[in-house]
């Protein structure tokens, strides 16, 4: 079992969203278990949730982890082929977001632009990987930093950029003969306490700050998080995408 893979495919995501189907994922994800195992858990007959597991099984999400004989009936035992799922922008091409279309580094929605490309792009690439039978060579930072002031905020913010962006310059070779492009993104935003992930309507509205670089006062934020994330891509490329949009302008 994978410990998380990416949906790709629109009726994929369609099946996996269904609340019985997620409800069966989760269980499935826990250990193997037969069609009557899961009807009491999921207080389903029998004959329905086998309906569910073959539509879960059409598209990959589950698969026979065995069989056992149980009186005079031979029982498929399932299990989930991931501990947990994402859904790519692949499911949704038509209308997937577009970083390109419109940059701004002090806007939340172009991050979550850039969130979204880079959920596609190394879902593609494990996809490729796994064909391939080559392991995927990425790199991801993941941290938390507070700061004393809203200052010092926009002083991190200046170093980070700088720094970053000298590595770039430093090692980025367009020239190199069987060089591989990729991609770098870098981000902050403000971390979320659990209880507001769970509940995204419990975070309460960020007073609007003058300053940018501010740190949004909210019942639902603790401390800003970074992030650094780096995978193969097309163009090499250095995203520096920091959320300090008041509400409102985003």
């Amino acid at each position: 079992m994978l410990d998380v893979t990416v949906i790709e495919d629109a009726e994929a995501a369609a099946v996996s969203l269904d609340p019985i189907r997620a409800r069966l994922l989760a269980e499935l994800a826990a250990g193997p278990a037969s069609a009557a195992m899961l009807a009491g858990k999921v207080g389903l007959p029998r004959q329905k949730v086998n309906y569910h597991l073959k539509a879960l099984e059409r598209h990959g999400l589950v698969e026979l982890a065995g069989e056992r004989r149980k009186g005079n009936v031979t029982e498929r035992l399932m299990r989930a082929t991931a501990a947990s799922y994402v859904i790519s922008p692949l499911a949704l091409a038509a209308v997937q977001p577009d970083p390109d279309r419109f940059r701004d580094q002090l806007s939340a929605r172009w991050l979550l632009a850039v969130g979204a490309r880079l959920v596609r792009d190394v879902g593609a690439l494990i996809t490729g990987a796994a064909k391939a039978r080559k392991r995927l060579a990425t790199y991801a930072l993941d941290g938390e930093v507070t700061f004393a002031s809203a200052a010092d905020r926009a002083a991190f913010i200046e170093e980070l950029t700088q720094g970053v962006g000298a590595l770039i310059r430093k090692y980025h070779d367009g020239n190199a003969e069987g060089g591989r492009d990729h991609r770098i993104v870098v981000a902050v935003h403000p971390t979320l306490k659990p209880e507001a992930i769970a509940k995204p309507e419990a975070i309460a509205k960020p007073e609007v700050t003058a300053k940018p670089g501010a740190i949004a006062k909210s019942e639902g934020t603790v401390t800003p998080e970074v992030t650094v994330e780096a995978g193969a891509a097309s163009t090499p490329e250095a995203a520096l995408a920091v959320d300090s949009t008041p509400p409102g302008q985003d």
